[in-house]
């Protein structure tokens, strides 16, 4: 890469040239510095479009607070939610079973069956058929008898979940700056997206520029011989030389692709993409397993929050920068090589897609799904061998080992916990994103005024694009607090399971689980009292 940085040249994409190849505003055009097109700052400086930003930064601290609220609240108000929407689950798939044996008893004095009927693309058609309606209502009662038999069978586990969730709402209000920490590896990762984008450019214009003799509008014969077969200086070119050819002049061609460092460019992009997919990769890595370390300092702290470390963000992100890098590339690397294979596979199908015959078709789905789910999969296995790594130090692969084989032994709690917390995640993300959309599309269109503005739906002639802005900007955000959310629970959950695996309630060994989550599983430390009684 470093011959890139040497020989590259990204001026050549970033200032436009005349025909003879030289910059705009450099060298014999120092004074002639402008090109005829669209001056973007000055539109993007007006008054009207930093009026519209500033008032789309409004709708996202919005957001943010919002965020915030529901995952505080959570903490109080987890129970309810998570009952309420099982419930509502629940009373949803019971209407479904009573609106299926109406429409059935309403078809049963019909003749047509599904029979008659046979294949059509009109499926209205098949809604007018009582064997259709008795299916469907099958299905869902199967359903519904499986979500009440889960319901009654996993109750303490859903218990556990709403604690383990109601833990982490209190985890985060000791912690704060946990919120603040994606901020920092988005940073990171910009400067990954930078380095790449830069290095990407300064290959793509490595290669020196070529210019030749060409005759402009001229068909003499005295021209044919130098025209577009010699090479030339636009420097020194002087048409005088070729007085034979008066219309003569120096031209840009293309850029030189002689040479080893030209010849290698498709391999060095190649290479370049992959270094950034594992940069990316760690960065994620190192994100996940400095919040790991932070939220199990909280678990493992005796009384809390009287002996968790002061300032345990900073402190868990320095300890893996010192302790955990070697890890965390490793991890990054097994997931950018299972990342490198799906990016092949695509780009083989796309070439071949033309091509392909049914089998050939299929044997492809079939790989891509497979390492869809493999990805998949050693994301999941990365974040909890991370987790691993932030509480014992221990390298990637016994981390990995151990993360494993814990969640084996649980994998109904795993389970019902993942689908829990994805459950009210999504219901929150839901929350902020729609809650603010709804209020951006009333403002930016004019409905509602904000106190002391002087904004106006006049002002916009298309107020969908700040709304889809805010938007996307609004589930970044949600996205973003979330995810910590979601670490936080991750890592209680582990801490959890080690700690009923480690620990047996006696002095030497008392449990560090919260109060509610002891009383769910009947467990309980050890009193002095007690001890001496036994002993």
């Amino acid at each position: 890469m470093f011959s890139t940085w040497l020989y590259g040249d990204p001026r050549h994409v970033l200032y436009p040239k005349n025909s003879t190849g030289w910059f705009c505003g450099i060298g014999a055009n120092k004074d002639r510095p402008y090109l005829f097109y669209f001056d973007i700052l000055k539109c993007a400086t007006s008054v009207n479009v930093i009026a519209t930003a500033l008032n789309g930064i409004h709708c996202l601290l919005i957001a943010m607070v919002v965020s915030l609220l529901f995952l505080l609240l959570l903490r109080f108000t987890a129970p309810v939610m998570v009952w309420v929407l099982i419930f509502g689950v629940l009373a949803a798939g019971a209407y479904g079973i009573w609106h299926c044996y109406w429409e059935y008893d309403n078809f049963k004095n019909l003749s047509a069956s599904i029979n008659d009927i046979g294949f059509t693309t009109n499926f209205s058609v098949y809604l007018e058929v009582q064997e259709t309606w008795l299916a469907i209502l099958i299905i869902i009662s199967v359903v519904e008898a499986i979500l009440l038999l889960t319901l009654i069978f996993l109750r303490t586990r859903i218990l556990i979940a709403i604690a383990l969730i109601q833990e982490a709402s209190k985890t985060i209000s000791y912690m704060m700056s946990a919120l603040a920490f994606p901020l920092i590896t988005f940073v990171l990762l910009l400067v990954c997206v930078a380095y790449w984008g830069t290095t990407a450019l300064y290959l793509a214009t490595s290669g020196d520029p070529v210019y030749k003799v060409v005759a402009l509008n001229s068909t003499m014969s005295s021209c044919q011989g130098i025209n577009g077969t010699v090479t030339c200086d636009p420097q020194n070119f002087s048409a005088d030389a070729y007085p034979n050819c008066p219309s003569a002049s120096c031209i840009f061609i293309k850029y030189n692709d002689e040479g080893l460092l030209q010849r290698s460019l498709f391999n060095l992009q190649i290479f370049n993409a992959i270094a950034f997919l594992w940069c990316a990769n760690f960065v994620i890595a190192l994100g996940q397993c400095t919040l790991a370390g932070a939220f199990a300092s909280y678990y493992w702290a005796f009384r809390k929050p009287q002996d968790i470390p002061m300032f345990p963000v900073c402190a868990a992100f320095l300890r893996t920068l010192r302790y955990h890098v070697g890890s965390l590339a490793f991890g990054a690397l097994i997931l950018t090589l299972v990342q490198i294979v799906r990016v092949i596979l695509e780009y083989i199908d796309h070439k071949t897609k033309s091509s392909q015959n049914a089998v050939a078709r299929f044997i492809m789905c079939c790989l891509k799904c497979c390492f869809w789910c493999l990805e998949k999969f050693v994301k999941f296995l990365n974040r909890n061998a991370y987790i691993m790594i932030a509480i014992y130090g221990k390298n990637f692969c016994v981390s990995a080992k151990k993360a494993f084989m814990l969640l084996l032994r649980n994998a109904i709690r795993v389970v019902v916990l993942d689908k829990v917390t994805d459950l009210l995640l999504f219901f929150g993300k839901l929350l902020v994103v729609g809650g603010v959309g709804v209020l951006s599309f009333f403002f930016f269109s004019g409905r509602i005024h904000l106190p002391d503005s002087n904004f106006s739906s006049e002002s916009l002639n298309y107020y969908w694009m700040p709304i889809i802005v805010v938007v996307i900007g609004s589930y970044l955000i949600a996205h973003a607090f979330f995810s910590v959310y979601s670490m936080c629970v991750d890592t209680l959950f582990l801490c959890f399971l080690e700690d009923l695996e480690r620990n047996d309630g006696s002095q030497q060994k008392p449990y560090l689980m919260s109060k509610s989550l002891r009383k769910i599983l009947n467990k309980s430390n050890e009193s002095p009292k007690q001890r001496k009684r036994n002993n």
